[in-house]
């Protein structure tokens, strides 16, 4: 398969065809770390693409995390590649729907090569998938005197180029990418939606659990910082380039202790960097920015339960940890007992947990999704509800991935889900990003002022009106909730 730097060979797999490894920036080791992406240098002859390529520097997750969300780690320098899966390997006049995307773990984890992400499923049913590594952690989010900011963003932007040149060859239509992510995966979608340089390399994109952010660039510095103390180095990068990898990611995690949303451990940020991102992303898509893209948004139902359970958080909340959370985050007395209300069965840390879910991640997709009433581009609101029978974790953070992907029977899916989780659910959750990527529509009304939900459930896909609405009125007072 021909690309702008040299020819691929793939390989048929389950009927679709699949290409592995391939770069679509240079390796960022050497003169090149610390700096934005480069093009890849051609080859000459044919390139095997046949396994995946180098991951990025990191560490996996941290106990006991790791048991739930294996995370695969491949050795080398050439991290900044891509994978395509197509059922149609070789240019089509009419072109196939394209989906990029961008996994997710908290900026310092994940990759391209996690085996839920197989996108087999996807060419199956039409749909050419891509899926991107990028720079993670203080290489890729580290903040510099001497060194562009959001380089791992930058990465994704080069990959979506990639898609936009050469996707085409692979079938792909590339005036329909959608850009999809999952966590941090879907925080870089929506900086990618308020960044000026990406207007046009895609025209839909999901959002997966993951909100728009991103802070001022002193507000990030902390983080490295930190790790240059441990270091004993300056906190510039110059001189983080000169230190084994090696020492820079025992040094990134004994700091982050690695990464965590809810818990509130220091990890990186997106920073507002005046180029790139010149506004912070929740206020551009507020005022408009991509207004014209079609979006689909959504969560799960008990986010939180994925950091709280495994690890007995949710045991060792009582009433008076959950008062002191409650002032230490202004939440208002009058909300909190509308979650109490509505849950009179909960412990103390499951309260909690319902209200730090919906502060970073129910409230604000709502409001983005309020904010583009109107807009030209559709946007559609999906939660996810099946509970995971596996350690009490619910319907947590990552779940629906594998329902998403439709790789339930992979073991590191099950690790998550459990063996018996029901295919049919899959089968619609799956169609459904099938059909957005493809029309833009998955399968229900539009948000409008009936707030309408799909909600993948443990009964089968439904749609409600403004669920749990009582719940969201109560944060109206609390106007520092983004967006």
């Amino acid at each position: 398969m021909p690309t702008a730097y040299g020819v691929v060979r793939g390989a048929v797999e389950r009927g679709v065809a699949v290409f592995r490894g391939i770069p679509y920036a240079a390796p960022p080791v050497g003169a090149r770390r610390f700096r934005a992406p480069g093009p890849p240098e051609p080859w000459t002859g044919v390139r095997d693409a046949l396994a995946y390529g180098p991951t990025a520097p990191k560490r996996p997750y941290a106990p006991p995390l790791d048991r739930l969300l294996p995370d695969p780690a491949v050795p080398g320098e050439e991290c900044l590649n891509l994978n395509v899966w197509t059922p149609s390997p070789k240019p089509d006049p009419a072109g196939l729907p394209v989906l990029v995307w961008i996994h997710g773990g908290s900026l310092l984890h994940g990759s391209s090569a996690v085996p839920v992400y197989d996108g087999t499923a996807f060419a199956r049913d039409g749909v050419v998938l891509v899926s991107v590594n990028y720079r993670l952690g203080v290489e890729g989010f580290g903040v510099f005197p001497d060194a562009p900011a959001n380089r791992g963003l930058l990465d994704q932007l080069a990959a979506l180029a990639w898609v936009r040149d050469n996707i085409a060859a692979f079938g792909g239509d590339p005036d329909r990418v959608t850009v999809a992510g999952e966590s941090a995966g879907a925080v870089s979608v929506a900086a990618l939606l308020a960044a000026p340089r990406a207007a046009g390399l895609f025209r839909r994109a999901v959002l997966q659990s993951g909100v728009p952010a991103a802070v001022a660039p002193e507000a990030a510095r902390g983080t490295t910082g930190l790790i240059a103390k441990r270091l004993g180095v300056p906190a510039t990068a110059a001189a983080f380039a000169a230190v084994d990898p090696e020492a820079l990611l025992t040094a990134q995690t004994e700091v982050t202790g690695g990464g965590d949303p809810l818990t509130g451990r220091t990890s990186f940020q997106l920073v507002v960097d005046g180029e790139l991102l010149p506004r912070d992303p929740a206020e551009a898509l507020r005022s408009g920015a991509a207004a014209e893209v079609d979006l689909l948004v959504g969560a799960t139902t008990e986010e939180y339960r994925l950091w709280f359970v495994p690890g007995g958080l949710t045991e060792r909340v009582g009433r008076l940890k959950l008062r002191l959370a409650l002032l230490k985050f202004r939440i208002p007395n009058a909300t909190a007992r509308t979650y109490r209300a509505n849950r009179p069965d909960a412990t103390p840390g499951e309260i909690l947990g319902a209200l730090a879910t919906d502060l970073l991640l129910r409230v604000p997709l709502n409001r983005l999704a309020d904010a583009r009433a109107g807009a030209p581009g559709a946007t559609y609101v999906y939660e996810f509800g099946w509970p995971s029978p596996v350690q009490r974790l619910g319907a947590c953070h990552a779940l629906e991935l594998g329902f998403v992907f439709d790789t339930l029977a992979h073991p590191d899916t099950v690790a998550l889900t459990g063996p018996d989780a029901p295919q049919e659910l899959a089968d619609a959750t799956h169609r459904a990003w099938v059909e957005f990527a493809a029309t833009g529509d998955p399968g229900w009304p539009s948000w409008d002022t009936s707030r309408p939900v799909r909600l993948f459930g443990p009964e089968g896909p439904a749609l409600v009106l403004a669920p749990r609405d009582d719940e969201l009125r109560g944060w109206e007072p609390y106007r520092s909730a983004r967006p």
